[in-house]
């Protein structure tokens, strides 16, 4: 009985893993472990075409800030709040590239579509309170669904959210240039994808706009906590469905590696000099990058919470060396920001309402008063110098 009330699955076979694609829309994705498409590399190399002359120039020189925004969950009302606080404050640049997993995919797609946007995702991290956006199920139901809670009042956030007149936005930034990447994790096959949002905002049309909807519900869909999110794709000429989670479960941050070294040797071929540029990279973690003690209590929930808010910390934190390590050996300049240790949480339940107002009023006013980007990973002795 157990087995006929769960999800029929046709899984991708294991040999066809990293073959399989979207059904209608083939060239959207990437896994990390794998070289990207002709497509997607060709896509990062002719965004320098696409921009225009004077865009990024400083001094003279092409300089492109590029942003990565962790997951956090209730958490992104800081990181909402710093980025519309920096955006006041006349400071924050346009992103060349912005990438986001988990709740940072909504703070990503904020900060790419800018400041005419953003009002309506710092209303979502500051009006909504656990009730708004998950429902518990009963102990009956647990024994046959996949997820403590259901993702239904979450997903209609989202639709709110995105329309068609968002998608419509998102390409015409993806027409100047610029890139949005939003990240899931794929269960069957323990990978991390890369979806490039900005090509299929660029598709238009109402599948385009339920595609983007399903992306971005399915890397907030943390497991065990939320369901998984099913895509329909196509492999050696048979359909098949995957699992998808959120983008957390593998990793803390991402960026784009093998597209940005697709895009060095793909870039020639378009007639593209990337001789003599420089990145500016920023971090914006959304966990707390130092313990905090709080009393869990004694059930299965609050055990999960806890157990994913400190994975989640652990893995933002080695990932920010990892990043670190990697933009040094490239010359590029390292920012990194996160929720300041000397703000004391006081979160009662998964969205606490007053928390979220508490964390973004924090955060805006640590970026109108000038938010101090470190220039290493806590810890480390160059962080002064």
């Amino acid at each position: 009985m157990l087995s006929g009330c769960a999800h029929t699955r046709h899984a991708v076979p294991e040999s066809l893993v990293g073959k399989a694609v979207v059904l209608g829309m083939p060239e959207m994705r990437y896994y990390t472990d794998k070289p990207a498409s002709l497509f997607m590399r060709q896509s990062l190399a002719d965004s320098f075409k696409e921009e225009g002359r004077s865009d990024y120039l400083v001094d003279g020189i092409k300089t492109y800030p590029a942003l990565i925004v962790g997951g956090g969950v209730s958490n992104s009302a800081y990181g909402i709040g710093l980025l519309k606080g920096w955006s006041e404050a006349g400071s924050r640049p346009v992103f060349k590239i912005v990438t986001g997993y988990s709740s940072g995919s909504l703070i990503a797609l904020a900060t790419f579509l800018g400041k005419k946007d953003e009002d309506r995702f710092a209303d979502l991290f500051t009006s909504i309170s656990t009730k708004d956006v998950v429902r518990r199920r009963n102990v009956f139901a647990l024994l046959f669904k996949d997820s403590l809670y259901t993702s239904t009042l979450f997903a209609k956030k989202i639709n709110d959210i995105v329309d068609a007149d968002l998608l419509a936005h998102v390409a015409e930034e993806h027409r100047k240039g610029r890139r949005l990447y939003v990240g899931t994790t794929n269960l069957d096959a323990q990978e991390f994808v890369i979806w490039d949002m900005g090509a299929l905002a660029s598709q238009g049309g109402a599948a385009s706009v339920k595609m983007f909807r399903k992306i971005i519900l399915a890397s907030c869909s943390f497991s065990a906590m939320l369901p998984p999110v099913f895509f329909q794709v196509e492999a050696g000429g048979k359909r098949y469905d995957e699992m998808h989670a959120d983008g957390g479960v593998i990793g803390g941050i991402f960026y784009i590696y093998h597209l940005m070294e697709g895009a060095g040797s793909s870039a020639p071929f378009s007639g593209i000099d990337l001789k003599g540029f420089k990145t500016r990279l920023y971090i914006l973690n959304l966990c707390y990058m130092s313990p905090h003690s709080k009393q869990v209590e004694d059930n299965l929930t609050a055990i999960i919470s806890r157990t994913i808010e400190t994975n989640g910390a652990a893995k933002m934190s080695g990932d920010t060396y990892r990043m670190y390590a990697y933009a040094k050996e490239r010359g590029w300049d390292y920012n990194l920001a996160y929720i300041p240790e000397d703000f004391t949480p006081h979160q009662k339940e998964i969205f606490d309402k007053a928390e979220m107002k508490r964390l973004f009023k924090r955060g805006y006013d640590d970026a109108i008063h000038g938010v101090k980007w470190h220039k290493a990973p806590p810890g480390l002795v160059l962080e002064d110098r």
